[in-house]
């Protein structure tokens, strides 16, 4: 261990610590705004993440001198964060959720492995495209803009033309999801329907009472 310290290369250590400090503040810039739009992972992930990837990235170019592939370290950060986006994603509600930040925090990965290899702007000018990126896809331009869909599930008896009815009460085409059941010499049509306009719960409760053969009638969107 003595022999450790007394041929310890001032100069190159402190190089390294600079690596793995530049990839905490770029982790940390990255998950800050991820924070502020309240996203499965935040700041401490993408900040472990950077750091980790950085950290992994400087032990496999010094730690194994004169192996014949030390880049082998390296590559498995790729697919190991790729584990970790996994766990992300979520489908729920024929919706996928998580996706842009489990890609988010693949690419910080990618930066902390440019801190590790010493590839400081490189690191710091695809943290600010990153971050450039989120924001202005977030704005409110219209080519970046999608139309808010509300899930509303409705029950009703289908005696003559209710169906219709209630498509042009809520103003759809069709209904995404439809079960037709039967009651006795009646038919009851359970259907969800996907509409641009959002109903308040008071409007819903107005709407059933002015269509009685509603049955149940409710949002689902949350």
């Amino acid at each position: 261990m003595l022999d450790y310290f007394s041929n310890i290369n001032l100069a190159f250590e402190l190089e390294n610590i600079f690596r793995l400090l530049l990839a905490v503040i770029l982790g940390f810039a990255i998950g800050y705004e991820r924070k502020r739009r309240y996203k499965e992972a935040g700041i401490r992930t993408h900040t472990i993440v950077c750091l980790g990837s950085a950290l992994i990235m400087l032990v496999s170019i010094y730690g194994f001198d004169g192996a014949s592939d030390a880049g082998r370290v390296a590559a498995q950060i790729v697919s190991g964060v790729g584990f970790l986006g996994a766990g992300i994603i979520v489908y729920r509600k024929h919706e996928t959720k998580g996706l842009t930040t489990a890609a988010g925090v693949w690419t910080t990965a990618g930066v902390g492995m440019a801190c590790g290899g010493g590839l400081y702007i490189l690191a710091v000018v695809a943290s600010a495209l990153m971050i450039s990126a989120q924001l202005l896809f977030h704005t409110n331009f219209r080519l970046f803009k999608h139309k808010l869909k509300f899930t509303i599930e409705i029950v009703f008896y289908q005696v003559d033309d209710e169906n219709n009815l209630i498509k042009k009460e809520f103003g759809v085409d069709r209904f995404n999801s439809l079960l037709i059941t039967r009651q006795g010499e009646r038919l009851i049509y359970s259907a969800t329907l996907l509409t641009e306009r959002e109903h308040r719960s008071a409007e819903l409760t107005k709407i059933m009472k002015e269509n009685p053969f509603i049955i149940s009638l409710r949002r689902c969107d949350d």
